[in-house]
């Protein structure tokens, strides 16, 4: 068989019918058992409209190579990677698109212990056995059966991470953007109301929907912010939370409306941990990190810095043993959830730091955009990047009073730094630029865009 193109860097993604399709599923289904020698693997899925025959094929696959299912049905990336420590299983694959455009879809894949695969050698292998042709088959067929139980101690494990008697009466705002998100969360909060919690839950876009009526769930776009936003005022809500398609990521709107910038949340996130956990390792990626480095060290905790990338991030969790990881994409892993991204843990513990410091969430982040503004990510479509990030080397690193290539270029002055890198999944450039209280933002952005720019 030729090339298979939906084969990414960390995972597998492409447009239906050019780069996948139900024979390419079962194909990689069946691969990704031999490559694993998995004997048990747990299956979810996203409520895109090809979502339901992909994971069949994908099924079949597996049960083809003597590998037993176990279904999770409609579900979260992230309740396939609990399920996969919480049974045991050799691995766990959910088929999802998140947040790419209808006419593709894709699917994220872990080893036993939740793991992520290694991009060169195991998920290398997936793709080298997927390809190859035929795909022999000498084992017994495996079975397929619910994962019983599989979401009530996923609701228990999220519920884990906060007090509930802590927390004070609020109204949240949720949007799910008609993705998968809205069942889980409604367990999640049918849990917590039965345990007392005093919220008011106001829901947008609720129902699962795979023709995705109100468009692709993807609140990191500026274009899709202003629905919930207005949402929040509407409704007269505490704070708002939306999620993209599998609900891996989570977004945060303050009473205002307001988005709350990623790299502003993991400084949340960091510090409820800290106020935890006395010393606490948290990871950061290099983009924007001041006000995450400033968090964690007046907190007395330890910053261990990752490249970007949920692969990357994992690793450093496990080797440093922290406590959470952040990126600013609102991406947010914790040691606690199998090393993990999750999108619902975070509102959970937004609202109960809220709760114990009896402040709005517009307060708890005012200091620190007014300490560290942050350009956010401007990202920029170059014919060469090596070109246009040599230009901006020349301008600066003679003058930097540190240098970083933990992930692509990052140099720091005095009172001011950037961080300027190639996507890992898109031919673009992404500039990040942070400053120390200081105005000139504005002026530091539009130099390096007429460096980037030629």
């Amino acid at each position: 068989m030729s090339e298979l193109t939906c084969f990414k860097a960390y995972d597998i993604r492409g447009r239906l019918g050019v780069d996948l399709d139900a024979s390419i599923a079962e194909r990689i289904g069946s691969a990704f058992a031999k490559a694993l020698d998995a004997k048990r693997v747990v299956l979810g899925r996203d409520i895109r409209s090809s979502s339901e025959e992909l994971a069949s094929a994908v099924a079949q696959g597996l049960m083809a190579q003597g590998c037993d299912v176990l279904d999770l049905g409609l579900s979260g990336t992230e309740e396939m990677y609990f399920a996969t420590s919480h049974f045991n299983a050799d691995g766990g694959i959910c088929v999802t698109a998140s947040h790419n455009p209808m006419d593709y879809n894709g699917m994220k894949m872990v080893k036993a212990g939740s793991a992520p695969l290694d991009p060169d050698t195991e998920l290398g292998l997936v793709k080298k056995i997927a390809e190859a042709a035929p795909l022999s088959n000498h084992k017994r067929g495996g079975s397929m059966s619910d994962a019983h139980g599989a979401r009530a101690a996923y609701v228990e494990r999220v519920l884990s991470f906060v007090n509930v008697d802590d927390l004070k009466p609020l109204t949240l705002l949720v949007n799910a953007g008609n993705g998968a998100a809205g069942p889980t969360f409604d367990a999640i909060a049918d849990a917590l109301i039965d345990r007392g919690a005093p919220l008011t839950i106001e829901r947008l876009h609720h129902a699962p929907d795979g023709r995705f009526p109100h468009g692709i769930p993807n609140p990191l776009l500026d274009e899709n912010q202003p629905v919930t936003a207005d949402a929040v005022r509407d409704r007269g809500a505490d704070l708002g939370v939306a999620w993209d398609g599998d609900f891996d990521r989570c977004f945060f709107f303050d009473e205002t409306g307001a988005f709350v910038a990623g790299e502003y949340v993991v400084g949340l996130l960091a510090e409820a941990f800290l106020a935890k956990e006395t010393g606490a390792t948290i990871v950061h990626d290099p983009r924007v990190v001041w006000n995450t480095l400033d968090i964690v060290q007046s907190a007395g905790g330890r910053a261990v810095q990752s490249r970007t990338g949920h692969a990357f991030v994992k690793q450093a969790m496990r080797e440093s043993g922290a406590v959470y990881g952040g990126e600013m994409s609102a991406h947010h892993y914790f040691r606690d959830f199998v090393a993990c991204d999750s999108g619902m843990v975070p509102w959970l513990l937004v609202i109960e730091l809220m709760s114990r410091r009896d402040e709005r969430l517009s307060a708890l982040v005012a200091d620190r955009k007014a300490a560290f503004p942050s350009s956010g990510e401007i990202n920029f479509r170059v014919d060469d990047a090596p070109t246009a990030i040599a230009r901006v080397e020349e301008a600066f690193a003679a003058r930097a009073l540190s240098r970083d290539e933990t992930d692509g270029l990052s140099l720091s002055f005095d009172d001011w730094r950037f961080n300027l890198r190639s996507s890992n999944t898109e031919p673009l450039l992404r500039l990040n630029v942070e400053t120390r209280g200081d105005a000139s933002l504005s002026d530091r952005v539009a130099e390096l865009r007429a460096l980037i720019a030629g």
